[in-house]
């Protein structure tokens, strides 16, 4: 792969002398969807399918940017003087929004740089192509200018920029769960305080498949800030009655006893969601502690219930995955992943039923549908690294 980006370098740039090339892991999460931004727990894992990326510093102010998986649109250039956000400006939005963001953080670039990227996480499918982006960006900025940050601090400058350049109100574990990726392991992260644990994956006779519905979605134009906000609201009429600072401090019980004060179905809906999920999201990592992968899938529907009645952002496409899935024998659980709207689904599936899940799922979601689903058996794997 390095050999394939430094010879494309060269052609797109001229030459390839004093180019560097780099990885960040796109991301997966197993369970805890839509907790992030609402002080609950999320249980995400880095995968190895990601971002590629070729850089090397300029003499100059210029910034040259190159995407090939985008090569129609050639070359497109700026400027060190052109750090804000701008629909002409694509997907390029995301580094120069790491390099506006760093520059707010008071370490701004004191030279351009050429850049060329290679993705293989499939675009638009909820697995974390733009927070991939986002913490490659960090990381070669890092080892370009010597910036003294650590991997947890490209996290949240990556959700800084995804919030405030990109203006996508994303909680921070995209940006966490890549930056913070470890081999074979997922992460137990408490957002409302950063704290986390490796949790070791041994799914034994099993593996993670990811199915991509291909129902393109932009998370700025879905409803993903409405239910933000929805949640915010929410959580101040919680607030007239229970002393929390966030959803995630409640337990089922203590929702249940105070739902009330939230004064419409629809927010009590997404409340409920995002308190219970939370708490899925715990007693499933205790499943996995113990070695009950079968009580971990159980969960995992459950999640993919409530997302799809309580939270409503599954849709037909996610809807139709995941409940062909659950005829599958063999599949050990399934759930929407991601923001949702489109996007994919992660099921655990035992090796020996993979190939017919992947027949049967696919075959029934193209004669609904009426186009195909990809699917991808995946590894866990690490951080970001120079290659």
């Amino acid at each position: 792969m390095k050999d394939i980006l430094l010879k494309k370098f060269a052609q797109v740039f001229g030459d390839a002398e004093g180019a560097k090339v780099y990885f960040a892991p796109g991301r997966v999460n197993l369970i805890g969807e839509h907790t992030d931004y609402n002080g609950g727990h999320v249980f995400p894992c880095a995968l190895t399918i990601g971002t590629y990326g070729a850089a090397r510093k300029r003499t100059d102010n210029k910034l040259r940017f190159y995407s090939m998986n985008f090569e129609k649109l050639g070359v497109i250039e700026s400027s060190l003087e052109e750090l804000t956000p701008s629909k002409g400006a694509g997907w390029t939005n995301y580094p120069k929004g790491v390099m506006w963001a760093f520059g707010e953080r008071g370490m701004k670039m004191s030279q351009g740089m050429d850049l060329l990227l290679l993705g293989n996480i499939p675009n638009g499918s909820g697995l974390s192509s733009s927070a991939s982006v986002e913490v490659l960006t960090g990381y070669i900025l890092r080892d370009f200018f010597g910036y003294e940050v650590e991997n947890q601090d490209l996290a949240l400058i990556g959700q800084y920029s995804e919030n405030h350049f990109n203006m996508v109100n994303c909680g921070i574990m995209d940006q966490f769960a890549i930056a913070m990726g470890k081999k074979d392991c997922a992460i137990f992260l408490d957002t409302a305080d950063l704290s986390f644990e490796y949790a070791p994956i041994a799914l034994k006779g099993a593996k993670i498949v990811i199915a991509s519905s291909n129902k393109k979605r932009g998370l700025g134009d879905s409803k993903y800030n409405e239910r933000r906000s929805e949640c915010e609201t929410a959580l101040a009429e919680l607030q007239q009655e229970v002393e929390i600072s966030s959803l995630g401090d409640l337990d089922e019980e203590t929702f249940e006893k105070h739902k009330e004060a939230i004064h419409s179905d629809v927010r009590r809906k997404r409340a409920k969601h995002a308190v219970y999920e939370n708490r899925r999201t715990i007693r499933a990592v205790e499943a996995l502690k113990r070695n009950d992968v079968e009580e971990f899938g159980r969960l995992m529907n459950a999640s993919h219930v409530s997302l799809r009645d309580d939270y409503e952002v599954t849709g037909m496409e996610l809807d139709t995955l995941v409940e062909e899935a659950w005829k599958i024998p063999g599949v050990i659980g399934s759930r929407m992943t991601g923001a949702g709207f489109g996007g994919c689904t992660v099921s655990i599936v035992k090796d020996d039923s993979i190939d017919d899940f992947i027949k049967q799922v696919g075959k029934a979601y193209e004669a609904k549908i009426g186009y195909a689903a990809d699917f991808y058996v995946v590894e866990i794997g690490d951080g970001p690294a120079e290659l």
